[in-house]
């Protein structure tokens, strides 16, 4: 069977390191495609204009998903693999995905070298995911079905035995109905409503 369950955060948390002088503010936010990345990076940015580093790593999706599990690290100047990478460490420790992790540091005057930044940006990346609430959630796929007004009682029944979320419906001479269903049922929900006479499953999409 699919796997389609996975962990993310349910709201952003915050968190905090300091060292030498230097301090490390840890923000972490669900996110849900890689678009939702720059906008945030960029508002910490405005916001810490007088940070020295903005580093940062998200995870994304899983291996049932459409696109697969998607990642990405970066340690806005930092010396190479000390930021982004621990940081996106945390995010594989704890299993999570759908989350973005930006860590922005105040320079204190005194360099902690390559080991003890490594430090800093793990442990503030892990005190903002400590404080956060960690959520099961489902990745789920929508489907988008056109059918006759004469179907109608057996599209329902369908949608009433395989429960879906219904997003949009639309009933005229010509219905439409946009569903989302979990991923593992997404293809049996598909087969079922294909298989009534005058139904057409439009799409089949994340």
């Amino acid at each position: 069977m699919i796997s389609d369950t996975y962990l993310t955060i349910a709201a952003p948390a915050e968190g905090l390191y300091k060292d030498k002088g230097s301090r490390f503010l840890a923000f972490a936010y669900p996110i849900y495609s890689e678009t939702d990345v720059k906008p945030i990076v960029d508002a910490l940015r405005a916001e810490h204009y007088a940070a020295r580093h903005h580093c940062y790593a998200w995870r994304l999706g899983i291996e049932a998903s459409e696109g697969g599990v998607r990642f990405r690290a970066n340690d806005d100047g930092e010396p190479a693999g000390s930021a982004g990478r621990p940081i996106l460490g945390q995010l594989l420790s704890r299993e999570l995905t759908n989350v973005l992790v930006v860590v922005v540091r105040y320079f204190g005057g005194i360099k902690l070298g390559v080991p003890g930044l490594i430090a800093a940006y793990k442990d503030a990346a892990a005190d903002a995911l400590a404080n956060a609430e960690i959520v099961e959630r489902t990745e789920n796929r929508e489907v988008v079905v056109d059918f006759p007004y004469l179907a109608m009682n057996r599209v329902m029944k369908v949608v009433k035995d395989m429960e879906p979320r219904v997003l949009r419906q639309d009933f005229d001479i010509s219905c439409r109905m946009r569903l989302s269903i979990r991923l593992r049922d997404a293809e049996a929900l598909a087969e079922r409503l294909g298989g009534i006479d005058g139904v057409r499953v439009v799409s089949l999409s994340s």
